[in-house]
């Protein structure tokens, strides 16, 4: 897979107004202890190795969001941890319970009130909701990005989408153009 792309001035879906890019990224993989609720799940040892290189991957790609917006799960806000750990200045962070279980709608209502000064925002949540996102909102992708999320956006992708708008709120189904999805993997 390829690496994450910063996407730049030039790239993304035609339209009014300055270059946003959505990050997406899904929780490392997580344990499934006996007697722990879904909500409470911790990282797998796998996990715990692939959610920094997550955070490697966007710091060397020069992918650097000015928010970040984690599901309260634990899988969720451990793999936050460990992948800010490896930049220098990680973004604010806010932990939305709407995150966790959300479907597409769900899902564009809390990324369409991030604020307007927000150029680059970072998504970590869960499956199926962020696969399905990254697909209804990629009018396009380069390269043959859009065929691997279609195939499967396993733990620990990414996915990176551009597009031009006034804000947030008029972020649409097909207005990005999906500049890179890559699967990091820890050693």
């Amino acid at each position: 897979m390829t690496a994450p792309d910063a996407g730049g001035p030039g790239v993304g879906a035609a339209g009014a107004g300055a270059p946003r890019r959505l990050v997406v990224l899904r929780h490392a993989k997580s344990a499934w202890p006996h007697g722990v609720p879904d909500h409470d799940r911790p990282l797998a040892p796998r996990g715990l190795r692939d959610a920094p290189a997550a955070g490697r991957a966007l710091a060397e790609a020069g992918v650097r969001p000015d928010l970040a917006l984690c599901s309260t799960a634990v899988r969720a806000r451990r793999t936050w941890e460990l992948a800010c750990a490896e930049w220098d200045a990680p973004p604010p962070v806010r932990f939305d319970p709407r995150l966790y279980g959300a479907d597409v709608p769900e899902l564009l209502d809390v990324v369409r009130e991030t604020p307007d000064g927000v150029g680059a925002l970072l998504l970590v949540g869960h499956n199926p909701g962020l696969e399905e996102l990254v697909l209804a909102l990629a009018g396009e992708g380069l390269g043959d990005a859009l065929d691997r999320v279609r195939l499967k956006f396993p733990t620990s992708a990414i996915a990176v989408l551009t597009w031009h708008g006034p804000g947030w709120r008029a972020l649409a189904p097909g207005a990005a153009v999906l500049t890179s999805a890559t699967v990091p993997r820890g050693g």
